[in-house]
């Protein structure tokens, strides 16, 4: 009887070992590489609220000192605005910044966390952030169609691009969606061959 047990036990390690050394280093290597992009992504967009704050000080000098007033340079701050919400959520999300309800999550062990991230980001997180790129597409497309400018005159004629955000958050939350997959799923494995 306990031969028959350490012998399930060692084919169990096995094919893990084998699950492991070949397709899912691949599959780390994948989560690693999306892990420097929306890395790199979030520290880039980041500086943008340094030129928000920059760009809202000189319009408040230009207004109050000088009585000078510019849409374009208003709805930058618009545009500056939304770039580094859209495209520093999947950074964010990188780094588990999200507001989150962790009443019962708080007191799980790190095990049950894996499952419960592995769970939330397959059905919740993924499915939401595929709706919002599928339901999009049109409406960014239609507007790189007449090339959609401000409506306001003296505005900036760039709100096709600041609508293509939309297609890259979701783009970069479904990246990073994939790599939080890969890398629960490693701990969720890892730790079923140590009890197993």
């Amino acid at each position: 009887m306990g031969y028959s047990v350490y012998n399930a036990s060692f084919r169990y390690s096995l094919i893990l070992s084998f699950i492991m050394a070949s397709p899912f280093s691949f599959l780390q290597q994948a989560a690693h590489a999306i892990d420097v992009l929306n890395e790199s992504v979030g520290r880039l967009v980041s500086w943008l609220t340094l030129a928000m704050v920059l760009i809202t000080f000189s319009i408040v000098v230009l207004r109050y000192l000088f009585d000078l007033s510019w849409v374009s340079l208003q709805e930058s701050i618009i545009y500056l605005h939304s770039l580094v919400f859209m495209l520093g959520a999947a950074y964010t999300l990188k780094h588990d910044g999200h507001v989150r309800v962790d009443i019962v999550y708080q007191r799980c062990t790190p095990i049950v966390k894996a499952w419960i991230d592995f769970f939330g980001t397959l059905l919740l997180l993924l499915p939401v952030a595929g709706f919002i790129l599928w339901s999009s597409w049109e409406y960014v497309a239609d507007s790189w169609a007449i090339t959609e400018g401000s409506r306001n005159s003296g505005g900036l004629p760039l709100v096709y691009l600041l609508k293509s955000c939309l297609l890259l958050m979701s783009g970069l939350l479904v990246l990073q969606g994939v790599s939080l997959l890969i890398s629960k799923l490693n701990i969720i494995v890892t730790a079923g061959a140590k009890h197993g």
